[in-house]
């Protein structure tokens, strides 16, 4: 079987590469992939826009592609699954109504309080006088959140009521373009962050192993926000009792709550959770789609062949599937970016490394790269690489994941020495 492939970055490369293990699977095509997708065997690129939908779905029914797996938020969210899906396709992804989940986070609110998940208070404006009456109510630190897709860069937590204002300025005059037509403001949650990633048919739903991001662009989790800087799994503070309560109290709520929306929701449902000290917890918001670099992580731990999984969940099937099987063992990715992100950055520097780097025992998934026309890997983008490390425990996992980090090169690379420092920390 062939496979497409939607989307350029890490997450994407990941699954190419995980669908590619499967003795099932002959051939994967990225549109339009990245420089690792171009030089993977198996693997090739169609240099077609994530919104060519009628492009994409032309070459998979000219080819023999039946399934087209989608990892980015935004051709979901512009209904890429509903297109391909009257072309007689199999889509992994939500319809566009389902994808609302993470392209309006005031939609996200609405629906987590109509199901009755445990989330922040918040509120939402369209207009910025009444956001900063709001905010001098409710005082600082306080959250501030462009409604709309802002590529992992749309929420500022602030510290101080100026920082607050600041941001509700920087929203409304277009810092993030349409996705800032509103905000939603929430009270500051504290705690540790997890990702928890889940499969569902719209019926049955299943997560994966829960990970743990790293947003903050500066070590010790400071500065701004950015997609993600790195991260492990899977994550020994959401225990199988938090688990549990996940399933019970956001998983299944959530997903009953779109089918009485009417939404037949497939694909990945992505529940960002903030965990307490004493361990309860909030969801922070959801995603419809693998998350970015939770996926690098996640997948490389997978043993249940991904296909099977994807297919189930399309048909409708989930719930005769076996259990989910993993490997025993931790896994860490580390981020790789170009200096100055997610501010202003350069492209088209040569990366070197990149085989020393996997056979210091690294994977190497890339995310912002291309190929060039003198067959060079160059940087193409803010995040670059994922150097991921396996390992029996996650200090071994980690210390692959920089010794693999260390062998590579390019200009102004920037990356994160702490990633696993809470963890690290724990263990010591």
């Amino acid at each position: 079987m062939k496979v497409l492939v939607v989307g350029n970055g890490g997450r994407e490369h990941a699954l190419a590469w995980k669908l590619l293990q499967s003795p099932k699977i002959d051939q994967v095509v990225c549109v339009p992939g990245n420089g690792g997708t171009a030089t993977m065997k198996g693997c090739q690129n169609l240099p077609l826009a994530v919104d060519d939908f009628e492009g994409m779905s032309k070459y998979a029914l000219e080819n023999d592609i039946p399934l087209v797996v989608v990892g980015p938020e935004v051709p979901l969210a512009q209904g890429i699954t509903d297109f391909l899906q009257t072309k007689g396709l199999k889509v992994f992804g939500p319809v566009q109504a389902g994808a609302q989940i993470e392209a309006s986070k005031a939609w996200a609110k609405a629906l987590m309080e109509a199901a009755g998940v445990p989330t922040a208070k918040a509120a939402v404006f369209t207009e910025p006088t009444a956001a900063k009456n709001y905010i001098r109510t409710e005082r600082a630190p306080i959250v501030v959140k462009a409604d709309g897709l802002a590529a992992g860069k749309g929420v500022i937590v602030a510290q101080t009521l100026e920082q607050a204002e600041t941001a509700i300025d920087d929203i409304f005059q277009g810092q993030f373009g349409s996705a800032g037509n509103s905000v939603v403001i929430e009270e500051c949650l504290l705690g540790q962050e997890v990702s928890v990633l889940a499969l569902t048919d719209g019926l049955t739903i299943r997560p994966l192993l829960p990970a743990q991001d790293h947003k903050r662009i500066g070590e010790g989790d400071t500065g701004d926000n950015t997609g993600g800087m790195g991260a492990y799994a899977p994550a020994p503070i959401a225990t199988p009792e938090l688990m549990a309560r996940v399933q019970t109290e956001v998983l299944e709520k959530t997903i009953a709550e779109l089918r009485n929306k009417g939404i037949d929701y497939r694909g990945v449902l992505y529940a960002g959770l903030m965990v307490a000290d004493n361990g309860d917890f909030k969801v922070l918001e959801f995603n419809c789609r693998f998350g970015d670099p939770e996926t690098q992580v996640i997948l490389s731990l997978l043993e249940t062949p991904l296909e099977d999984l994807i297919l189930a969940c399309i048909d409708q099937r989930l719930a005769a599937m076996p259990p989910l099987a993993w490997k025993k063992a931790s896994a860490a990715t580390v981020v790789a970016a170009s200096g100055g992100y997610p501010g202003n950055y350069e492209k088209g520097k040569v990366i070197t490394g990149l085989d020393a780097a996997q056979l210091a025992g690294a994977i190497v998934f890339h995310a912002g790269t291309k190929l060039n026309s003198t067959a060079e890997i160059v940087t193409d983008g803010g995040r670059v690489l994922n150097i991921t490390g396996l390992g029996e425990d996650f200090q071994q996992a980690i210390a692959q994941a920089y010794t693999g980090i260390k062998e590579i090169q390019f200009s102004r690379m920037y990356y994160r020495r702490d990633i696993g420092h809470c963890l690290l920390n724990e263990e010591s």
